[in-house]
């Protein structure tokens, strides 16, 4: 805003809106608030901006209200014709009209769908960021099949983001592979509703329900020559064994031959069993995408 011209209330006003909304704007996302002391609908909406936005404030969001009776030049500025009227600024631009937002929920939609677009600065951010390493280690680990370390690494982690999804589910799968299913229920189990329901999560279930399923074999081999007979029962049985043992491509075969040999044997169980394997072992392992092409192959060919 050009201050030549103005009065000195003007440029009061406009030095003001400059240091208190468009310079925080520059890292953070600023919801402005045009509002009025006598206006009963900014009233009712000024508690749910206030509560979603300290919410949001570990996101980067911030609250600023401008009293269009004291800053009518800033409200004409902005072409203010009723209010309430809310507006999200982030680097000094306007980049949403949040004023149809009058629910919790419905401004929680909409600041949402904004910070997804925008490189906006937060301390959660900054701490996701921070993390990331960390999970990647710990998610190395798992994958050589080194569960005490796993576990070792994810719990040191979890002390610095306990309800952390990816944590929790790395610390779940490496007590399942190390036998301790109950523990990894219990860590499942204590995540807050939103955190539980990512795909993460879903994965450490999945291992968790296998874990649950699978039943160690003390003598695979002879499980092995029952199932070579083509008893469907020993080499449903067999791939549990196997997938406990932590032998998924094993496992892995032993299934795909029984749904080539009867898809629909026991409505389908082992199928279903291949899926958790996958869903366990992650969806974007490249070696789910090698079985998933096989069992096209098999369902399809």
């Amino acid at each position: 805003m050009a201050t030549l011209g103005l009065s000195p209330a003007e440029k009061e006003a406009v030095e003001a809106f400059r240091r208190d909304v468009v310079e925080p704007s520059m890292t953070s996302l600023v919801v402005i608030d045009f509002w009025a002391e006598w206006c009963g609908p900014c009233k009712a909406l000024t508690p749910v901006l206030e509560k979603v936005t300290a919410d949001y404030a570990a996101k980067g969001v911030t609250l600023a209200k401008i009293d269009v009776d004291k800053n009518q030049f800033i409200a004409a500025q902005f072409q203010v014709r009723s209010i309430p009227t809310v507006y999200a600024m982030f680097q000094g631009q306007l980049v949403a009209d949040l004023t149809t937002a009058r629910t919790e929920t419905q401004l929680r939609t909409m600041l949402d769908q904004i910070l997804r677009q925008l490189p906006v600065q937060s301390e959660e951010a900054q701490a996701e960021a921070e993390l990331e390493p960390l999970i990647a280690m710990g998610e190395q680990v798992l994958q050589e099949g080194d569960n005490e370390r796993a576990l070792s690494i994810f719990e040191q982690i979890a002390e610095l983001a306990p309800e952390h999804p990816q944590i929790a589910a790395g610390r779940a799968r490496a007590l399942v592979g190390l036998g301790r299913a109950d523990e990894a229920e219990a860590v499942l189990t204590a995540l807050p509703e939103d955190a539980a329901k990512g795909p993460e999560v879903e994965r450490a279930r999945a291992a968790l329900a296998l874990a649950r399923e699978a039943t160690p074999v003390e003598d695979l081999s002879g499980l092995a020559a029952r199932a070579a007979t083509g008893d469907m029962d020993a080499r449903y049985e067999l791939a549990g064994g196997q997938m406990a043992a932590g032998d998924r491509e094993a496992a892995a075969t032993t299934l795909l031959a029984m749904i080539a040999e009867d898809r629909e044997w026991n409505e389908g169980a082992a199928r279903a069993r291949l899926l958790k394997l996958f869903e366990a072992a992650g969806l974007e392992d490249p070696w789910v995408s090698a079985q998933r092409r096989k069992l096209s192959a098999i369902l399809f060919g």
